[in-house]
């Protein structure tokens, strides 16, 4: 395997999911960076992932099917291994996954650990204007944040407009990519 697996974390309300949206499109003529889509037991709503109900998603678990699962949040994640494929093709493959797998993870691929902070005022905005929680909800997942330690790790403090982080994180992907194929 000659690419690297970018793994994107951060908090909620980070605004992973519009810098990595932005990125996409961004390098989508670039075929050196591939963004894997995740399977997520919620309904796709506004957010780029697909979807299945709780059995489909562990059978497909069971069969094999998930490179990396994980639960959070009472819902269950999977990137299909088939969105890995590049990696042996010397791409970089970049996927929005929870801290909780990076070691995991690590032991299994060559990756680099992207996280993406915002001030918690900001994230508990953000999670607000979503009305997918109370506000004792956003609190309590506020209040439980741990600081993240991990190896190649690479921090994006998005605070500024949307096209800043996506430019942000554009740029540290490209300063990512393997010597190998640049």
């Amino acid at each position: 395997m000659s690419g690297l697996l970018v793994l994107v974390v951060g908090p909620s309300g980070s605004g992973k999911d519009t810098l990595l949206a932005g990125a996409a499109a961004a390098l989508q003529d670039d075929p050196r960076f591939v963004f894997a889509r995740r399977t997520v037991t919620r309904e796709a709503a506004n957010e780029d992932h697909d979807t299945a109900s709780v059995p489909a998603f562990l059978a497909r678990q069971a069969a094999g099917d998930f490179a990396i699962t994980w639960e959070a949040h009472g819902l269950h994640y999977g990137v299909p291994a088939q969105n890995l494929r590049a990696l042996a093709d010397g791409q970089t493959v970049v996927i929005n996954v929870s801290r909780a797998v990076i070691a995991e993870v690590a032991a299994r691929f060559p990756v680099a650990v992207v996280e993406i902070t915002a001030p918690i005022a900001l994230r508990s905005q953000r999670l607000a204007d979503r009305h997918r929680e109370t506000a004792a909800d956003i609190a309590e997942r506020l209040s439980r944040e741990v600081p993240l330690q991990a190896e190649r790790l690479h921090s994006i403090v998005n605070d500024g407009s949307i096209a800043e982080g996506i430019g942000a994180l554009v740029r540290l992907l490209k300063d990512l990519q393997p010597a190998l194929c640049r």
